[in-house]
């Protein structure tokens, strides 16, 4: 059976994709087990989109791993996830490396359990010069808080005499985000087949192309992703515009 691979075009791929992964606990579900096997289980999907992206040449991938609406979550899955988040990031520190991905978080990563944090620090200093695929992975996020602390900021620059609310674009706020200087997504992957955004990266995705697929996410794996890109590669992006007002 032939791959989706063979169908991409190398001269047009996405430079940043971001993935609501959804799914973890309805496939846990199925195979009657709590939803904590689900998370467990969805870490080769991790694994496989970080290093399909990588050997596709993508520059940046980012990651929905714990949105600040999770803290919400019953006390058991919520541990069991910053212990998986703990123990994952400390097997893998070594292969981010070796593969020359460089780690960042966005997020409010202060609420995270200092554990959490000190790994996470660990990671991001090991990998931090490293030239390959940027993996950013939002955690404690949501794309609202995002927006708010952006603003918060801005008040207080305009409050300090700093900067003028006149001067204030939409450049300016962009830089304000936790993710400036990263390109804004042209490709945002859901997964489970669910029709929302789910409070991601609100500002980020205003012309991002959205494809949604039934795949549980600890079921996706590199085919997935292939096709995912090679949907995105039919579409025409016009950003607004007409590219043709004759036709």
């Amino acid at each position: 059976m032939a791959s989706f691979k063979e169908n991409i075009d190398f001269n047009n791929l996405p430079r940043h994709i971001a993935v609501i992964m959804d799914g973890n606990g309805r496939w846990a579900k199925k195979k009657g087990a709590a939803r904590i096997f689900g998370h467990r289980n969805a870490i080769q999907a991790v694994k496989d989109t970080t290093e399909g992206c990588g050997e596709l040449g993508v520059k940046f991938l980012t990651l929905y791993a714990f949105s600040t609406e999770n803290w919400g979550r019953p006390k058991e899955e919520v541990d069991g996830l910053m212990e998986l988040l703990v123990n994952t990031i400390q097997k893998e520190i070594n292969t981010l490396h070796e593969n020359h991905v460089r780690l960042r978080t966005i997020g409010d990563v202060g609420h995270l359990p200092k554990e959490c944090q000190n790994n996470l620090k660990e990671a991001i200093d090991a990998t931090k010069n490293n030239d390959g695929l940027t993996l950013q992975l939002a955690l404690s996020y949501s794309g609202r808080w995002e927006i708010v602390e952006a603003a918060r900021k801005l008040a207080e620059e305009a409050r300090n005499g700093l900067i003028k609310p006149e001067e204030i674009d939409e450049h300016y706020f962009s830089e304000h985000l936790t993710t400036a200087g990263i390109p804004d997504p042209e490709l945002l992957i859901r997964t489970s087949g669910e029709l929302r955004i789910s409070n991601f990266l609100l500002w980020q995705i205003a012309y991002t192309e959205i494809y949604i697929t039934p795949t549980l996410w600890p079921d996706f794996r590199k085919e997935d992703l292939y096709e995912a890109i090679c949907a995105y590669q039919k579409r025409e992006r016009r950003f607004g515009k007409v590219l043709n007002p004759t036709a």
